[in-house]
């Protein structure tokens, strides 16, 4: 059955409406309490004796396109109990209705904090300026922190603790999730491992800890939950170990250079952008050798450092063998245009101008200076012999062609990837314990670490095995648990939309709130 619309329902409950008018922009609504006594909030006694009446005005959710202000006719009451040291009161209104000095009522504060949740401070405030909302974005952003609720005492059985960057390279921060729950659980304003520590310490009930392959964490987890099981992130052993293999693959690329020919160089057959290269090739062949000079006379790292003024990353590079490329090859816009090419050149077009103009046609988009180079470095390399330059791919597309199928290979990149096993067999070796790893994880079988770790310890990976065997256990974990740190990466990403919502200026505590409020 249809009832008829009052005047009264427009506004919170517990007002009865007195008189209202519009204006352009505006509507006033001038509201009185239907309550006849009031509540000492001192001591709890009812009050029926007003002493006097006074205006408050608060805004109230828009209406008709316009804001509404609410002139509250509030009254102040007298307490009568002879032991409460208030003798005169202001009017309190129900829960959830309008707060003691608010300007605010609560079911319009509760759509700006969300308001601040969703968008921050700035983009809020020009969202609810559309809404009829005068709000300003340090309103909203008060409002944000005044109904932040503070972490609460839950019980926590499985967490993942990760670090984020407030300044990359610069300052980091941690944050924890309750990997049952997917929520984040709390912010810690650093990652040192005393701070990880003290939090785990207040939180005993944890039986699982899913965390990175750093050192940190780990330790902290160690002394203040002894008993919690630790799991290491399973992408980041994936990661890892391709990691490692790209090492290998650099650590060997003297090797690969001999096993394919390029070992001999001829300037005249360089382009203008080789020529660079190579001429910073040189250069790093003199770094590498004086570095290598030093160690080999048994020099510690931190004195190479001091003496040389290199980076501590450089030397450790060189001492590894991982700064040997010649070329660093980049991927080309003629690149899915170069069987075109090629079948263009053995039918005898050899002009660079003729051939980019065909190939504009065909949707190329790139300069006419890019298919002149490759017409004269295509030249070039007609006039070479074969003591002279073969161009070798770089560490990184040598083992990626090493770890993915021949029927994606091309008949060119098949030959050097069989050249290499041939002349290589470390390579193929560390390939094969590297794709043994993957397939532990994948299948979750870890009775097979053990023998595994014996085995790379012996190979071009044992760096790697060497910080596995450290964390076996962590390891072990990862592989036959369901639990790992992908979920806290998630939430980490959800934090750094929020940091670049408010252009990264947010206080750890206004983070905090933004991110368990909103869940």
């Amino acid at each position: 059955m249809q009832q008829s619309l009052s005047r009264s329902s427009l506004v919170p409950s517990g007002f009865v409406v007195e008189s209202a008018f519009c204006n352009a922009d505006k509507t006033t609504i001038t509201v009185r309490p239907s309550g006849c006594f009031g509540l000492c909030p001192s001591c709890g006694t009812v009050s029926r004796r007003v002493h006097s009446h006074y205006r408050r005005r608060v805004t109230d959710l828009p209406l008709s396109g316009r804001s509404v202000q609410l002139v509250v006719i509030a009254r102040r009451f007298r307490c009568d109990a002879v032991l409460c040291g208030r003798q005169i009161f202001t009017e309190r209104f129900a829960d959830g209705v309008l707060a003691p000095s608010a300007r605010r009522t609560m079911r319009l504060d509760c759509i700006v904090h969300h308001l601040g949740l969703a968008l921050g401070g700035r983009p809020a405030a020009g969202f609810a300026k559309r809404l009829m909302l005068p709000v300003s974005n340090d309103t909203l952003l008060r409002v944000v922190r005044r109904r932040s609720c503070p972490p609460a005492d839950q019980v926590l059985a499985v967490v993942g603790i990760d670090d984020w960057a407030w300044r990359r390279n610069h300052r980091y921060a941690s944050i924890i999730c309750n990997l049952e729950r997917r929520r984040v659980v709390t912010l810690l304003p650093d990652r040192e491992p005393a701070t990880a520590q003290a939090w785990f310490a207040a939180h005993p009930t944890i039986t699982v800890v899913a965390r990175d392959r750093g050192g940190g964490y780990g330790a902290a987890a160690a002394k203040a939950l002894p008993h919690a099981v630790q799991v290491a992130d399973r992408w980041h052993l994936m990661e890892n170990a391709s990691r490692a293999f790209l090492d290998a693959v650099r650590k060997s690329m003297r090797q690969i250079r001999n096993v394919i020919g390029a070992t001999t160089i001829n300037p005249k057959l360089l382009t203008a952008a080789e020529h660079l290269q190579y001429e910073g090739y040189l250069r790093r062949e003199e770094t590498n050798a004086a570095i290598l000079a030093l160690s080999k006379n048994g020099m510690p790292i931190k004195l190479i450092v001091r003496q040389t003024g290199h980076s501590r990353k450089l030397v450790r590079q060189v001492i590894r063998g991982e700064r040997n490329d010649v070329f660093r090859t980049r991927q080309s816009s003629l690149d899915p245009y170069l069987p075109w090419l090629d079948e263009q050149w053995a039918s005898g077009c050899r002009n660079g101008a003729e051939l980019w103009r065909r190939l504009a046609a065909r949707g190329f988009r790139g300069s006419l200076r890019v298919i002149s180079e490759w017409a004269t470095r295509r030249r070039r390399a007609e006039k070479a012999d074969a003591q002279n330059l073969k161009r070798i791919p770089s560490a990184r597309t040598i083992a990626r062609l090493m770890t993915i199928g021949r029927d994606f290979l091309t008949k060119a990149e098949t030959v050097t990837v069989a050249a290499i096993e041939a002349g290589v067999p470390n390579l193929v070796e560390a390939r094969e314990i590297i794709a043994e790893f993957h397939l532990m994880i994948r299948c979750k079988v870890e009775a097979e670490l053990t023998l595994w770790i014996e085995r790379a310890r012996a190979s071009l990976i044992a760096s790697f095995a060497s910080g596995v065997a450290k964390d076996e256990a962590a390891v072990r974990a990862a592989i036959k648990l369901p639990w790992s740190n992908g979920q806290t990466e998630g939430q980490i990403t959800r934090l750094k939309l929020v940091r670049r919502q408010m252009y990264g200026r947010g206080k750890i505590d206004l983070l905090q709130a933004r991110l368990i409020g909103a869940e």
